[in-house]
């Protein structure tokens, strides 16, 4: 839910509009309503009417107090801020009201009142959440800023613009470290290429295409009594050929294995992000699958999309309990039990229950990392979330909320896991240099340089320097989001639609890549097939990328140069 609304355009037009120094503005719908916005820097104050607003909006004519504004605006910028006024979003009072009331949802609120005050210059906390509030009630089919403005429940509203500023100058500092992070990774990268023995991949299998194994799939109902916790599971399983060991012809003359009575199956889990279902990697699961991995793939529940509809529906309170970061490790490691309960049970399944991969996505990146070893740092947790109000970094809400469990030693490693990819993972403050430093086993961490949910630099980038694995890696998409990697192309099962710009551009080009690093990586770890080693390199990094989504690959990078 929060990287969902915090994509909406509803919450982007807020930022846009602060940018733009025009900050929200009212008509006149209830008894108390604004008629003015008042914009503040130090003793100096200027106004603008929302009825010029609402005019502007409608007609594109510039009148009143808004003249002065946009003669500091460019025409694109004009254009932008009328588009901004009248976007529809389609979001219900109680979805609104739910998001609103949650933890997360009261500390965005929080920071966002210290800019827009009330007339009376209180913070606007309470302002804000009634507007949006009634503004959704009032417009069932789609609710604009400007409804939004006409429901602000004081006559007048300040917006602090030095406040303001020094918000946009403090962010335009980040991004430019951002930038700097990402050119240096680029560079490193491009470097490796050069110096790496030239592998000719256009000879070589393609592996962003589908292997030669068929597969059948099963949905596992599983109960975990100790924790009192039911979930589902989707299995998939590569079918033998003959019932012997074989060997096919590959494309491309590439050899491929085929499970036989003697070869156990190697196993890969997926673990989907905040919000998710099963569903959202299963083109990932299917290519696995096709190159005769085992594939399980649990649904988290009180972290799945189904949670995200129960708090849209006004039948849960929270976005998700802070008790999931430990119940999705759990997940897992109960659902290797059970895979192993039928492996003994079942001798068509033919599993390596110590040889087990696994991916995950965000929410599900954490989960990847914390089974790889990465161990919870509360320490580092409680010093970062002690100025969560002025953080850019969004993932650090629910990070923090980690703090409400108890304070004790949490083991979430599991020892069949033998190598690791976290897709755009959050966590960098739960584990810190310190609990990341702990994991052994070759892992991936994949970022996206447009990631404004878990963004690179801190969440991706610094820590894949903290990792002190002998076999590490750092994917990084530039031009890619947050949700580049994830599969949002059916509407109809996402409780909150992402807009296309919010998923970003090509997203199919992104699974591609990923699903050719995926079977490259876990090929040379968990099934040990050295063949594949080629492909985890620079080199094939630059043969298969192509605009508008272009692939860096480190295993290393100069930490003195980052950090400066």
């Amino acid at each position: 839910m929060l990287q969902k609304f915090l994509s909406s355009k509803l919450y982007k037009s807020l930022g846009i509009a602060l940018s733009l120094l025009l900050f929200p503005a009212t008509g006149v719908q209830t008894a108390v309503a604004a008629d003015r916005i008042y914009a503040t820097y130090g003793a100096f104050e200027s106004s603008v009417a929302i009825e010029n607003l609402a005019e502007f909006a409608k007609t594109g004519e510039i009148e009143g107090g808004l003249i002065d504004y946009a003669r500091r605006l460019t025409p694109a910028q004009l254009a932008r801020l009328r588009d901004i006024l009248t976007a529809p979003v389609d979001l219900s009072p109680v979805a609104i009201s739910q998001f609103l009331y949650s933890s997360i949802g009261e500390t965005l609120l929080q920071r966002l009142g210290q800019l827009i005050r009330t007339e009376a210059r209180e913070p606007g906390f309470y302002a804000i959440r009634s507007a949006l509030i009634l503004a959704a009630a009032e417009n069932r089919q789609g609710f604009t800023l400007l409804d939004v403005l006409r429901q602000f429940p004081t006559n007048g509203i300040r917006v602090n613009l030095g406040q303001s500023l020094e918000i946009v100058e403090e962010l335009q500092a980040v991004i430019n470290r951002t930038n700097e992070a990402i050119a240096l990774v680029q560079r490193q990268s491009a470097a490796a290429a050069i110096n790496q023995q030239p592998a000719n991949f256009s000879q070589l299998p393609d592996l962003r295409q589908r292997g030669s194994f068929t597969w059948t799939k099963r949905t596992l109902e599983l109960y975990d009594s100790s924790r009192d916790r039911a979930f589902i599971a989707d299995f998939y399983l590569p079918q033998k050929a003959g019932g012997r060991r074989q060997e096919a012809e590959g494309r491309q003359g590439r050899q491929f294995r085929i499970p036989n009575s003697e070869f156990r199956i190697p196993i890969i889990v997926i673990s989907h992000g905040l919000g998710s279902d099963r569903n959202t990697f299963r083109y990932l699961a299917q290519q696995l699958a096709s190159y005769g991995f085992a594939v399980a793939v649990p649904e988290h529940p009180n972290s799945n999309a189904e949670q995200l509809r129960s708090l849209l529906n006004g039948r849960a309170t929270a976005v998700t309990p802070p008790r999931e970061f430990i119940n999705r490790p759990l997940d897992v490691s109960y659902l290797l039990d059970v895979l192993a309960q039928l492996n003994r049970a079942d001798s068509s399944f033919a599993l390596n229950l110590q040889q087990v991969g696994v991916v995950g996505h965000s929410y599900g990146g954490y989960t990847a990392l914390a089974l790889a070893g990465a161990r919870l740092n509360f320490d580092q947790l409680q010093q970062e979330c002690q100025n969560l109000g002025e953080t850019f970094n969004l993932s650090l809400l629910l990070q923090c909320r980690t703090l409400e469990l108890p304070r004790t030693e949490y083991n979430l490693r599991d020892k069949r896991i033998k190598a690791a990819i976290a897709i755009n993972p959050i966590g960098s403050s739960l584990f810190g240099k310190a609990g990341l430093s702990q994991i052994k086993i070759p892992v991936t961490i994949a970022s996206s340089s447009e990631d404004k949910v878990a963004p690179a630099l801190p969440e991706q980038i610094l820590p894949f320097t903290w990792l002190t694995a002998r076999n590490k890696y750092l994917l990084l998409l530039a031009g890619g989001t947050h949700f580049s990697a994830a599969d949002k192309s059916d509407p109809g099962s996402e409780p909150l639609p992402i807009p296309e710009s919010v998923i970003g551009p090509d997203p199919a080009l992104a699974r591609g890549y990923l699903g050719a690093w995926s079977v490259a990586f876990f090929e040379t770890y968990i099934a040990t097939s050295q063949q594949y080693r080629p492909y985890l390199s620079a080199d094939y990094a630059r043969f298969i990328s192509q605009p508008p989504l272009t692939l860096s690959l480190v295993q290393s990078l100069p930490l003195d140069n980052l950090t400066q």
